[in-house]
């Protein structure tokens, strides 16, 4: 019997040593992408989509073209996962494709999948964990720093979620000092093993002083106050309310960062004036649209990595 496939729910779960060489590759496919542009020929991703998206979409579609691959585009809505059981459709699903990638809303549909399938699940995003971008977040650290991550001083401000935790579960095999400002926070949805560990590193420091917290940065990351999909719902338009009155305080400007040389991050989609005001987004210090950019290498590394390729 074929061992069970691995799968990349997010990087907690992942050896140091691997977290470090699939970092390495994604550094390597991004310099030469000719030598990879055949790993992946006659081989299929299937792409799940409950959760809408334009950089998990385009950048791994056009990562797999690249590969030599092919991907296909599965809308949750327009499939039988709105009728059936999770884990027979994956099933179904790991006869076809050599790789399955889930944008999903509820982390335990992700944990459904991984147990069906019968080839490597990506979680291309859920409530609970964001390990594509934390990976591409680390690449654009990386190649900045002579291809090495460690020592570098990343700080994030805005809501704990699930860039969060995938941020802190990354941070501790590479060696990335993280400081949080994460006055909005839901401690249910917090990943508390993987902070523990990365305070017993020496890794891990946290305030609500967006001052302090940015005072020493290389690097200092936003992202939205509210999910994505909530951001013009009529419905939540109380929630977002209190969120913005709590949250402007800790908007990423030119103010906050007065007097720092720290780069700047988001994960986009930008909602601008909100956690983000304008003036950075093109300024000299943003390296936002290479960390856009990163996603596509990083996500063919994990790609290559799960199918030996």
């Amino acid at each position: 019997m074929s061992a069970p496939p691995t799968h990349l729910i997010d990087w907690r779960d992942w050896d140091a040593g691997v977290v470090r060489d699939v970092l390495d590759l994604a550094l390597r496919v991004k310099r030469d992408p000719r030598a990879f542009e055949n790993r992946m020929h006659r081989r299929t991703l299937v792409m799940l989509f409950q959760k809408t998206s334009t950089r998990t979409r385009v950048s791994f579609e056009a990562g797999m073209t690249e590969l030599g691959g092919h991907a296909i585009n599965l809308d949750w809505r327009a499939s039988n996962f709105t009728l059936a059981d999770v884990r027979s459709e994956t099933r179904y699903l790991s006869r076809n494709a050599a790789v399955i990638m889930a944008r999903l809303k509820d982390h335990e549909d992700l944990l459904d999948m991984a147990d069906g399938a019968t080839v490597p699940v990506i979680n291309g995003c859920c409530n609970r964990y964001h390990p594509c971008q934390a990976m591409a977040d680390m690449l654009t650290i990386a190649e900045q720093r002579g291809g090495d991550p460690s020592g570098a001083r990343l700080t994030y401000i805005g809501a704990y979620n699930n860039v969060v935790n995938s941020l802190v579960s990354i941070a501790a095999p590479l060696g990335v000092h993280l400081t949080l400002v994460c006055p909005l926070r839901d401690e249910a949805t917090i990943d508390t093993a993987s902070r523990a560990r990365l305070l017993d590193a020496g890794l891990l420091t946290e305030t609500t002083d967006a001052r302090a917290g940015v005072a020493d940065a290389d690097y200092v990351y936003t992202d939205t106050w509210l999910d994505m999909e909530y951001f013009n719902d009529p419905a939540f338009a109380e929630e977002k309310e209190r969120r913005v009155a709590q949250m402007l305080p800790y908007q990423l400007n030119e103010t906050l960062l007065a007097g720092t040389d720290a780069k700047v991050m988001h994960d986009m989609p930008i909602h601008i004036g909100y956690e983000i005001a304008e003036e950075l987004i093109e300024s000299p210090r943003s390296v936002i649209f290479d960390q856009a950019e990163n996603r596509m290498h990083a996500q063919k590394a994990i790609l290559l990595h799960l199918t030996g390729s």
